[in-house]
This record gives structure tokens, C-alpha cells and sequence, in this order.
């Protein structure tokens, strides 16, 4: 019998998960089943429990359950006890094990795939929930020289920020305390793009030379991505290369195994050019 694995989350129909693993699996040989299954909101728990008890080995969790994940998990990794987020599980014979593969996958997208450092650039990410969560950490070993958390609610960004070691280069406000600031990197790690919604953003708060980043894939020209191209920021990338390079490294935990990403991409590219064809 093929060995299960899922993505659990709310919405679940974008998700590129399944034929992302599907393309690992056929790549490295490796028996397996991945779905993505769609969890009540008040239900992540029962979802989660009734996966394992049909066999599951592991998951992916995506919005708006990675907080929750975390508090699931009977054991965590060191990267995810930072992140105080899980976007995947393992399951065993000890329990549930939760780590954190976003900050990894975000900064092997910018690195390798866009080839951009974030070390001594001025950096915004928005939003304060388990996407942010997951790579604030990666982003600050970066040693970017100012990382600023946005959030609707300044003190949830705060609250994020005072998780991490004390660190001059890194805060918490709301959105209306950016005016009057530049960043050279602007992280999108809010789900606003899935309901084609826009954070209140003022304007100005990309440098020249600025890279507008959001996590959100599959959406096309995202508000955000329109946003900044409005603002004159010519490098625009959605989250499509961070959701392989993280969707690698739970492989690797799951399997043991590092699949190649570039023609995994390289495959969701052209999917992703013909449907926009299509419509």
C-alpha cells in the first residue's frame, strides 16, 4: 500500500501541494499518495487525527492552521519552536513530530532562484500569522539591517517581534507607521491575496531597486504584486518558488530524499502560463 501524506488547510482548492509531490515522488521513486484535504475551521484537530488514524505518515498545513499545528505536536524541531508555527508533521511511532520548512523555502527562493541577498537590505514583512511566523527567524540569520513586522494589529506584530533575541534591527508596528518609510525587500506573508484583497499600505514604502515579494501563488498579479508594480518596483515574485523549496525540504524529512526543484518549477511554470492562456 502506497504511503499517504496531505496538505490540510482553509481555502485548499488553489493548492499546488499534490502535484508538486506527485512530480518529487516520480523523481526520487518513492511510493506515496498526496491530497489536500479541506479542514473545518473549528476542525483542524479531528482532521489531523482522523488522517493519522488512516494510516497518514505526514502533512503539510497551510492557512490558517500552522499556529494550531504547532500547539498538535507533541515534539517540535528547533526551527519551529522559534517560529511558534508548524507547516509540516510527521507522524510516528513517538507521536507527532512539527518543524518549519517556510524560512528555508524563502530564502532558497530568493538566493537561488532569484539571486538576491537580503543581508544588509532594509526589510518589510507584513503580517504577523504562522506564514510570518515561519521566517521571521531565517530572515533575521540573514542579518538584514532593519527587519520591520507590519501588521494590522500592532501589538500581534510586536508580540512576534519580542519572541526573537533582542535585536536592534528588528520591530513591530501597524501599517500606519510606515509612512514616511523605504524598504529594499517588501515580504507579503499575509493571506489578504487569496480574498484578492490589499493590506492598507501607504504609498512610498519601496526603494529604488526594491523587490515586492508575496507568498501567494497561483493568483495571477496578486493586489499586492499590482500594487508595487504601480509604485514603480520592477522586481515583482510571487510565492510559487518558495512553495516548491519548502515542499523539498518536508520531502526530505519524509523520505529522506532531496528532490531537484528546477524542473518541478519549471513544470508549474507552464501549467501556470496556459491557464492564464485560457481565460
Amino acid at each position: 500500500m502506497s504511503d499517504r501524506y496531505c496538505v490540510f488547510g482553509n481555502p485548499i482548492g488553489h493548492s499546488r501541494s499534490p502535484a508538486i509531490h506527485a512530480a518529487f515522488a516520480a523523481q526520487c521513486r518513492q511510493d506515496l499518495i498526496y491530497e489536500a484535504i479541506l479542514a473545518p475551521r473549528d476542525g483542524f484537530v479531528d482532521a489531523v487525527r482522523s488522517f493519522v488514524a488512516g494510516s497518514g505518515r505526514g502533512a503539510n498545513v497551510t492557512v490558517p492552521f500552522k499556529e494550531e499545528a504547532c500547539l498538535l505536536a507533541n515534539r517540535l524541531t528547533d526551527r519551529a519552536k522559534v517560529a511558534g508555527a508548524v507547516n509540516t508533521l510527521v507522524f510516528d511511532g513517538a507521536g507527532m513530530l512539527g518543524d518549519n520548512t517556510d524560512g528555508y523555502g524563502l530564502l532558497r527562493d530568493l538566493t537561488l532562484n532569484l539571486g538576491y541577498q537580503a543581508a544588509g537590505k532594509r526589510v518589510l514583512l507584513l503580517g504577523a500569522g504562522g506564514a510570518a511566523r515561519g521566517v521571521i527567524g531565517p530572515l533575521l540569520d540573514t542579518r538584514p539591517a532593519a527587519l520591520v513586522v507590519a501588521n494590522r494589529t500592532a501589538d500581534r506584530a510586536r508580540d512576534l517581534a519580542q519572541r526573537l533575541p533582542v535585536t536592534t534591527s528588528l520591530r513591530g508596528c501597524d501599517y500606519a507607521e510606515l509612512a514616511g518609510q523605504s524598504f529594499d525587500l517588501v515580504i507579503n506573508a499575509t493571506s489578504a491575496s487569496l480574498g484578492g484583497q490589499l493590506p492598507p499600505l501607504p504609498k512610498g514604502i519601496f526603494a529604488a531597486d526594491s523587490l515586492a515579494y508575496d507568498m501567494m501563488y497561483g493568483q495571477g498579479q496578486t493586489p499586492f504584486l499590482v500594487f508595487a508594480g504601480s509604485q514603480g518596483v520592477a522586481r515583482l515574485a510571487d510565492g510559487l518558488g518558495m512553495l516548491v523549496e519548502q515542499a523539498a525540504e518536508a520531502f526530505r524529512i519524509w523520505r529522506g530524499i532531496r528532490p531537484d526543484t528546477k524542473p518541478v518549477m519549471a513544470m508549474l511554470r507552464v501549467a501556470e502560463a496556459a491557464t492564464s492562456a485560457t481565460r
